[in-house]
């Protein structure tokens, strides 16, 4: 009987348990000559964080749940068929704001025209300050809050925190942003952390919607007859689908099927968030947004929520996006307690 070498046993072990192939493990990487950035777990694709120049902002896109399903629209940077082909500027999740020194960052796209880009702002990440592989990975980047001229309003630090297991995919999102100059958050709608949902976790609706089909032919389709749509939301407060909108929350979950699952999409609000609990920025039609500084619109006009920076102060925001699948959606009270776990932290 023939020995074995230390080497030749710890090939085998290596074969048999390939490294960055545990259930948990978290794949950080760079793309090969883009301004890109893969995340996987157990092997499996999870998001990619995007910063290329064409954009404007960066985004994770897409998202995709446990078993491969994207719970992100894939319009307008990979259109799926059927996707809806509104509000361009809806891409995978993203943070920004309507009103920043009169500047909409939230709204910018390539469908603006060039005439009117000047009232607009730009997100430009600048470094990728920290990638990290691991049971929990990382990535830190540094962005700047530009207008045209690329003159800097804010300067942005946000750290990334992805895990996963089973059934469950976790997005931990902590983002400060400092001001170069007397900033001012004035209050507005459109913000601030959002996401834009895949067509089968829209509300349905009676109104008539535009999709793209396989050929990203894009057609209309008369209200009632979308029979893909079969979302809902929830929020700890018992509101239930449309009934979210504008209401004020600790967590809200947005759910339906993709294929066979049930999945589950839920954004935890973070006690020293500005004006805790958030408003609800959420819309059947697939957006998904928790937004603390658009008040007035949301209170109608019985309160505003108007925000200011002395150069130089900073204010952070923290965030928590759940992605679970299976054969159910999780519990009110299990989401009580996992918005807890993260409020304590």
């Amino acid at each position: 009987m023939h020995g074995f070498s230390f080497l030749q046993i710890l090939f085998w072990v290596l074969l048999a348990f390939p490294v960055g192939k545990d259930p948990d493990w978290v794949e950080v990487q760079m793309v090969n000559h883009k301004k890109e950035i893969s995340i996987r777990i157990g092997g499996r694709d999870f998001t990619r964080f995007l910063y290329p120049d064409s954009l404007e902002k960066p985004v994770l896109f897409p998202i995709l749940d446990a078993s491969g399903s994207e719970v992100t629209r894939g319009f307008p940077l990979a259109p799926r068929p059927h996707d809806p082909t509104d509000h361009p500027h809806h891409i995978g999740l993203w943070f920004n704001f309507e009103s920043v020194n009169g500047l909409d960052f939230w709204n910018n796209s390539y469908a603006i025209p060039s005439d009117k880009k000047s009232h607009y702002g730009w997100i430009r990440t600048d470094k990728i300050l920290k990638i990290k592989s691991g049971k929990t990975g990382l990535l830190d980047y540094h962005a700047l809050w530009t207008n045209l001229a690329r003159q800097t309003l804010l300067e942005e630090f946000t750290h990334f925190a992805f895990s996963g297991k089973e059934g469950l995919r976790i997005i931990d999102r902590t983002t400060t942003l400092t001001a170069r100059e007397e900033v001012q958050f004035n209050d507005a709608k459109d913000g601030l952390l959002g996401i834009r949902m895949a067509h089968e976790l829209q509300i349905p609706t009676r109104e008539d919607q535009s999709f793209t089909d396989s050929k990203g032919i894009i057609t209309v389709v008369k209200g009632g007859t979308d029979t893909m749509a079969k979302g809902n939301y929830l929020t700890s407060e018992n509101k239930k689908g449309n009934d979210a909108w504008g209401t004020r929350a600790r967590w809200c979950m947005a759910y339906g099927k993709l294929g066979n699952d049930s999945v589950a999409l839920i954004i935890l609000d973070h006690p020293r968030n500005p004006n805790y609990p958030t408003f609800w920025h959420a819309r059947g039609y697939g957006l998904f947004s928790a937004n603390p500084l658009g008040e007035k619109i949301f209170t109608n006009g019985k309160s505003q929520k108007n925000f200011h920076l002395h150069e130089g102060e900073k204010i952070s925001f923290h965030y928590r996006i759940i992605v679970m699948n299976g054969k159910k959606i999780p519990e009110p009270e299990n989401i009580n307690r996992l918005s807890d776990e993260f409020a304590s932290q």
